[in-house]
């Protein structure tokens, strides 16, 4: 019997996105055929190997509107001559050529919303850009045949606005046996991820002004905001405090996050895609045995109130990352944190979470 074929679409560079690696992992090994798509950026390495396949689109553009605009009808021509029998739009940015491609061909069409696209905080201040979002949104996403996203709430809300049902998918790690043991004497802090607005990374660096020296801050990643916050890293002159690991693969991520203390992520309420997160790194610091501090927005409440692995920051604000750090940082907190992150690993699991992702495939391909 030949396998049935899925085509996933993304708008980034293939090589250090977890969740897609995951996905389509998981896809492949449930018998499925699966072709990965993306973009080529001008500092991207060669990809790396993967069970599933993988194709990376040449674009003349790499930001802006001329990129969205080159990506949609370069994905569109690309899909229009490719064999599926399912395509995976991930996010609002692949969403129209994916759409279009399965209704004339007659196929199946499913949406992943890693994002709430239109409430991104580049986008929420652009008022037209955010206004064209949301009139693909309302166009496309009521006619995808299937729906997830990454957090109970987002789904929820994501339901609400566009009246058709959405799955929650989490992004929860692999279990590894890479685990940070016991309380550790330095008083590392790390956040991985994406260099973005709202991320919390440049109060962050100004808290760093007023903790003794022995508190060192671990950035481990890439984004538009690099040069910003290494500009502003010199300015406070604390470079011997923060440090700056760049894009680090996926297979090493953990043995350095291990080697840290406290997991960080803190977002600014700039819209509703970051007030209702759930972020991947939340999990990546909880499989890792890191107590982490997390920003009070409804997912990490609900989170905590569960498993109680990190500490609360109520806002931005110094004052309160302060307490933050200096509440994680005692000893009988963190070691009940840590024990409690132990318990929450064994449960957060892919292992676990693939299988509602499989149903959603299977039954949509009968």
């Amino acid at each position: 019997m030949q396998k049935k074929r899925i085509i996933c679409t993304v708008t980034n560079d293939l090589n250090n996105d977890q969740r897609m690696r995951r996905i389509c992992n998981t896809l492949t090994e449930s018998n499925f055929d699966v072709l990965l798509i993306g973009r080529k950026n001008k500092n991207s390495i060669a990809l790396q190997s993967t069970s599933y396949k993988q194709v990376r689109l040449n674009l003349l553009f790499f930001t802006g509107k001329l990129f969205y605009i080159e990506y949609q009808i370069r994905l569109f021509f690309y899909l229009l001559f490719c064999k599926f029998d399912i395509v995976n739009a991930v996010d609002l940015d692949t969403i129209l050529p994916c759409l279009i491609i399965s209704k004339l061909k007659r196929k199946k069409v499913i949406y992943d919303a890693h994002e709430y696209f239109s409430e991104l905080p580049e986008v929420v201040s652009r008022k037209i850009t955010k206004k064209i979002w949301e009139i693909v949104a309302k166009f496309s996403i009521p006619k995808m045949d299937a729906c997830y996203t990454v957090g109970n709430s987002l789904a929820k809300l994501l339901e609400e606005r566009y009246n058709i049902p959405f799955e929650t998918i989490r992004n929860v790690p692999y279990q590894t046996n890479i685990k940070k043991e016991g309380y550790s004497v330095s008083k590392i802090i790390i956040y991985q991820g994406a260099f973005n607005e709202g991320r919390g990374l440049e109060a962050i660096i100004y808290t760093m002004t007023n903790l003794p020296k022995e508190y060192i801050f671990w950035i481990v990643g890439s984004g538009y905001l690099t040069d910003d916050l290494k500009l502003l890293v010199d300015q406070y002159g604390i470079s011997d405090q923060v440090k700056f690991w760049g894009m680090i693969p996926i297979d090493k991520l953990a043995s350095i996050t291990i080697k840290a203390d406290v997991g960080i992520n803190l977002l600014e309420n700039k819209g509703l895609n970051y007030y209702y997160s759930l972020s991947n790194k939340t999990f990546d610091y909880i499989q890792a045995n890191l107590p982490a501090i997390n920003i009070a927005f409804p997912e990490y409440i609900a989170l905590n109130q569960q498993y109680e692995t990190s500490v609360l920051c109520k806002d931005l604000s110094e004052s309160s990352i302060l307490e933050s750090i200096h509440k994680i940082f005692d000893q009988s907190v963190y070691n009940r944190l840590q024990n409690n992150c132990k318990i929450a690993a064994q449960n957060l699991i892919w292992e676990k979470e693939k299988m509602k992702l499989v149903e959603i495939y299977k039954n949509i391909s009968h």
